[in-house]
């Protein structure tokens, strides 16, 4: 089955108030979409970076009051998890889609990674288009572009503050004509991974002496 793009129903899930109702809505609109284009990203990331990956959809299971007020899906190297690797997401607010490579604060080696782009910063900008997104916490929207921010300053304060994270990919308005067209949406999320991979193999050699 191929993707189909997202809808406006999609983005209208974040709508609903209630947990439960949200909830549903997530399982029943966007879970599976994710399932069907992960299936086929994870393919293309195994294959670009030589090892297999997993697809890791978001089951909000801590929730017992909030409704979520995003979702998405991971891929990562771990079966058992994405959040304490490198990984990439796919993901939606109520007004955007997310293409993310992410590092979280629950990274164990979060400090030493950030040292390494620190120690690579010029050839970090070099990698990544000025024009793409770059996210500081993961449960809050940014509108923050490469080119508009002061990059060294936010690498020092990803490695110096506990809960300070780094995200760095593009992002899509609901009204994006690009996301109800699936196979063009696809083709494009790969396109951006390949330009975060080279980054995110940097990142694995955090404990290699460079």
């Amino acid at each position: 089955m191929a993707f189909s793009g997202f809808s406006e129903k999609d983005f209208a899930t974040f709508e609903i108030d209630s947990l439960e109702g949200r909830m549903k809505a997530i399982q029943e609109r966007i879970q599976p979409k994710f399932q069907i284009i992960g299936d086929e990203l994870v393919g293309y990331l195994a294959t670009q970076l030589g090892n297999e990956m997993f697809v890791h959809i978001a089951k909000h299971a801590r929730r017992t009051v909030n409704p979520p007020n995003d979702t998405w899906t991971a891929f990562s190297y771990n079966h058992r998890g994405y959040k304490m690797t490198p990984h990439f997401q796919i993901g939606l607010w109520n007004d955007r889609v997310f293409v993310w490579l992410a590092y979280i604060y629950e990274l164990p080696h979060k400090q030493s990674i950030a040292q390494l782009f620190i120690d690579h910063i010029e050839k970090l900008q070099n990698m990544i288009p000025s024009d793409y997104d770059i996210s500081t916490n993961h449960m809050k929207k940014s509108d923050k572009k490469l080119k508009n921010i002061d990059f060294n300053q936010t690498l020092n304060r990803f490695r110096d503050v506990k809960k300070a994270e780094l995200l760095i990919g593009k992002q899509f308005s609901s009204d994006d004509a690009l996301l109800k067209d699936g196979a063009a949406f696809t083709e494009t999320v790969k396109s951006i991974y390949d330009d975060l991979i080279p980054i995110y193999q940097l990142s694995l050699k955090h404990n290699a002496k460079e």
